[in-house]
This record gives C-alpha cells, sequence and structure tokens, in this order.
C-alpha cells in the first residue's frame, strides 16, 4: 500500500513545490491542474476546475490510481483564482467563476475522495493572510478564502471520529509566479510587499510545502487556521 498525496493546482508555485515533497518522502502524487506538474514521478491529470465536466474523470483517476485500500491520503486544495475587482460592482457570473473554482471544486473533491480516505488521512485547505482580513480590490479572493476557512471547520465537524484531520493553511506573500504576475515588472513594489514581514522577505514555496507536510502528518493541528506568513508586520 502506497500514501497518496491529491493536489489541485500543482502546475507551478506552491502547489508544484508541495508535489515535489511529498514525492520526496515516498508519497505517490496525483496533480488535479490544467497544466503538467514537470515533477518526476507525479500523475498529471489535465483538469479545469471551473468547467462542469470534471468529476467522472476524476472518479476514474482515483479509482486507477489509489486502488481499493491506500494507507493514507492527502487532499491538498491549492488551486484559487485571483482576481481584481470591487465587492459593490461584483456580476453574479464572475463571482460564480470565481467560487466555482475556489470553493466548490473543494467541496465535490472532498466527496469524491472520501471513500479513500483512512484513518490518518487529512485534507488540507490552502487559505491566505485573506482568510481573516481584506484589502482593497480584491472582493472575490478575500470572500472566498474567508468561505475556505468556514469550509474546513465544517469539515473538521463532520470527520468527528473518523481519524481524520483537516487545516486551513494560510500563506503570507509568498513568491509564486502568481505573485510576480500580479506585481508585474517592479522591484520597488516587490521590496515593498518582502518589507510586510518581520524577516524583510518574500517566502518560499517550499517552505510552504514544508508546512503543508507537517500538517498531513499531525492529526494534532486538527481544526486549525494556520498562518505562515514569517510574521506580518501590522501598521
Amino acid at each position: 500500500m502506497t500514501d497518496w498525496a491529491l493536489i489541485t493546482g500543482a502546475s507551478r508555485g506552491i502547489g508544484q513545490a508541495a508535489a515535489a515533497r511529498f514525492r520526496k518522502e515516498g508519497w505517490g502524487v496525483l496533480n488535479l491542474s490544467r497544466g503538467e506538474s514537470g515533477v518526476p514521478g507525479v500523475v498529471d491529470l489535465r483538469v479545469d476546475l471551473g468547467s462542469g465536466d470534471w468529476e467522472p474523470r476524476v472518479e476514474a483517476a482515483l479509482r486507477e490510481h489509489l486502488g481499493p485500500s491506500p494507507r493514507r491520503v492527502t487532499l491538498v486544495h491549492n488551486a484559487a483564482l485571483y482576481e481584481h475587482d470591487d465587492a459593490l460592482a461584483l456580476t453574479a457570473e464572475h463571482l460564480r467563476r470565481v467560487l466555482e473554482v475556489n470553493l466548490v471544486a473543494p467541496a465535490v473533491l472532498n466527496r469524491l475522495a472520501r471513500p479513500y480516505l483512512r484513518e490518518g488521512s487529512s485534507i488540507l485547505y490552502v487559505g491566505s493572510t485573506l482568510s481573516e482580513k481584506a484589502v482593497r480590490n480584491n472582493a472575490t479572493y478575500v470572500t472566498s478564502k474567508h468561505a475556505l476557512v468556514g469550509l474546513m471547520r465544517a469539515t473538521c465537524q463532520d470527520l468527528v471520529g473518523t481519524g481524520i484531520h483537516t487545516v486551513c493553511v494560510c500563506p503570507g506573500f509568498t513568491d509564486t509566479e502568481l505573485l510576480r504576475e500580479h506585481l508585474g515588472d517592479k522591484p520597488e513594489l516587490r521590496a515593498t510587499i518582502a518589507s510586510k514581514s518581520t524577516f524583510g522577505r518574500l517566502i518560499t514555496p517550499e517552505e510552504i510545502a514544508h508546512v503543508l507536510y507537517f500538517c498531513a502528518t499531525t492529526a494534532t493541528v486538527n481544526g486549525a487556521v494556520l498562518h505562515a506568513n514569517l510574521g506580518q508586520v501590522e501598521t
């Protein structure tokens, strides 16, 4: 029997680093993403979690790769859409599109993976510092990340007595492709963002991957909202 990690959005950034970490520890890894992970040994299933047709393909992949009784399964909800938007200008279509990936897909994946979650398994949600506060022009991201904390807490209660644990890991500013795209070619803005941690630097994806692996293998953090942000400078 083999331990398995099911990771959404493992084609880059935190998800890719997490895939590499779990593989290093000898786990099987299934990447659910629109792109390939590039990590040796990872099984890549190209899916668009924002579409409505991915469930049958994921169900089939779980049957094929996990088999009847994997030892442990960790489900890492990492994929997310990050949009610049205003809470007072949202359209229903736009809000639904973001929530489909950031919130609905994790809930559906929980249901699909549940038959494979034995004692010692875990469900990990990748939140954000914006899971518990807000900034301007990030309405759908803030809303969905707040809701993800609620889903984690509900997951914790609904898994009582199963020996399965859950955590929401909330990274601070992490040096990912998504952040670089967000900042653009502005070194001064990057320096400003880095200065917002008490260490004066950005977090690496590998550091968050380490936290995720710790959470996957540590049941005592069950139900926790765990901030991994190098200590944010409060102003």
